[in-house]
Order: C-alpha cells, then sequence, then structure tokens
C-alpha cells in the first residue's frame, strides 16, 4: 500500500503545475507532439494512440512536427510548430528535444521549456516536457539528463513525462531490455513502447496495471511487459 500511494503522490506532483490531467480522468484527449528524430523514430505519437486503443480507457488523437536534429529553440524560430499550436483543439503539448545533459543545456531547456509552456497555454493546452535519453556511448550522463530535465519542468511548471529515468531503470536491471536501436540512440521498437507507455501514464494519470502486449504489431511477452510497466512506476515515483 505505501508504494502505490508513493507512485499516486509522485504522479500527482508530475502532473501538477501546468496539470496535465485535472479531475476525472479523461475519456478523449488531442495531444501535439513537438520534438526532434526521437520522437520521430517508429512513431512515438502514433504508438502512443495505439497504446491507449490497446488500454481501451482513453482515446488518444495525435499530431506530431518533429524534425531530424531540432532543438526546443529551433522549432521557435521555425514557426511551424507554433503555428499548429496556435491552430488550437489540443488539450496537451509535449515538448522534447535532445539529452541536454551539459549545465549549458539545462540553461537552454529551462528557458525554452518555459517559452514554450506560456504558448500552450495561451491556446488552452496543458504542456509537459518528456525526459529522453543520451546515447549508448554517454550512459553515465544518464542522472545528468533526468536532473536537467526535472529542473526545466518544475521551472516552467509543466508535467514532467520522465521516459529517460524509465530507459535507465530498465537498462541497469539484470538481461536488460533492448531499447537502443543500430546507432545506438535512437530507440527500438521496444524503446519507443516504454516511452508511450511514460506518456501514458502522464496523459491520464495512472500506469495500467498491466502493460498491454500487443501495441499495433509489436507484440511482446508478458515478463517484459510486467519488468517495462515496473520501470515506468519507479520512474514517476522517483519524482
Amino acid at each position: 500500500m505505501r508504494v502505490l500511494s508513493i507512485l499516486a503522490a509522485a504522479l500527482t506532483f508530475a502532473l501538477g503545475g501546468g496539470s496535465v490531467r485535472a479531475g476525472p480522468a479523461p475519456h478523449h484527449l488531442r495531444v501535439l507532439f513537438i520534438g526532434n528524430s526521437l520522437t520521430a523514430t517508429n512513431d512515438l505519437p502514433g504508438t502512443v494512440a495505439a497504446f491507449a486503443r490497446a488500454v481501451g480507457r482513453v482515446r488518444v488523437d495525435v499530431g506530431s512536427y518533429a524534425p531530424g536534429g531540432y532543438a526546443l529553440q529551433d522549432h521557435w524560430t521555425d514557426g511551424t510548430a507554433r503555428d499548429l499550436v496556435e491552430q488550437g483543439g489540443w488539450d496537451v503539448v509535449v515538448l522534447q528535444q535532445g539529452p541536454s545533459s551539459l549545465p549549458e543545456s539545462r540553461v537552454n531547456l529551462v528557458e525554452w521549456t518555459t517559452r514554450w509552456a506560456a504558448e500552450a497555454r495561451a491556446h488552452a493546452a496543458r504542456p509537459a516536457l518528456l525526459t529522453v535519453w543520451p546515447e549508448r556511448a554517454r550512459f553515465g550522463v544518464f542522472p545528468a539528463v533526468i536532473a536537467n530535465h526535472r529542473a526545466a519542468a518544475r521551472a516552467a511548471r509543466v508535467a514532467s513525462f520522465p521516459a529517460g529515468a524509465a530507459w535507465w531503470d530498465a537498462l541497469r536491471r539484470p538481461a536488460p531490455p533492448s531499447l537502443y536501436g543500430p546507432d545506438a540512440f535512437h530507440p527500438t521498437r521496444l524503446g519507443t513502447y516504454l516511452t508511450a507507455a511514460v506518456v501514458y501514464a502522464g496523459l491520464t494519470g495512472k500506469v495500467p496495471v498491466k502493460l498491454p502486449r500487443v501495441v499495433g504489431t509489436l507484440r511482446i511477452d508478458a515478463r517484459t511487459a510486467a519488468r517495462l510497466r515496473a520501470a515506468v512506476a519507479r520512474a514517476y515515483a522517483a519524482g
């Protein structure tokens, strides 16, 4: 019971400032993803929508603008993502940029998350920041990536979707899942599935009791689903 209480409190905090979930659990959400190739690879937005269909409790419709190599500052300069936000009709805007592990990257992430959060709120959408992961060769900077994203989410008062923390948790355990793709940075389909599970939990305020074993054309075994579910729960419990 204590673990469940801690998780509930963590989700409440994560969805607090700039809350994604307010009041009863939603039945239908329109979600815009603004990111780069970490979002585009394996179609994270489409995977989140498919994940929601598999769980069967919330309908999630998605939009996305995710050119390779873009940071949030690049999106602001480009203007395309701002046009999408200004069109309105989105319930949630999910923001994503690269690992941002360096101190100067933290400053940049805080600045542009804050600016994008204000833009989203100005058009009646709730902002969220998606924590990503570093290249496998820089595994040691995982804590800095996670800390910098947490700092940015707190400073901008946006919901935190801690996918990077779930990756770090899963990858440090015995017989870790295959989350990194061939270039050792972009995700495998399983890595995108885990990220989608984190996003779904953030959107709804609840980690499903069981993660779906079939999402789109991806099938995973019961043991893997249980291990990834635990990683999602621990990532949110960590705050």
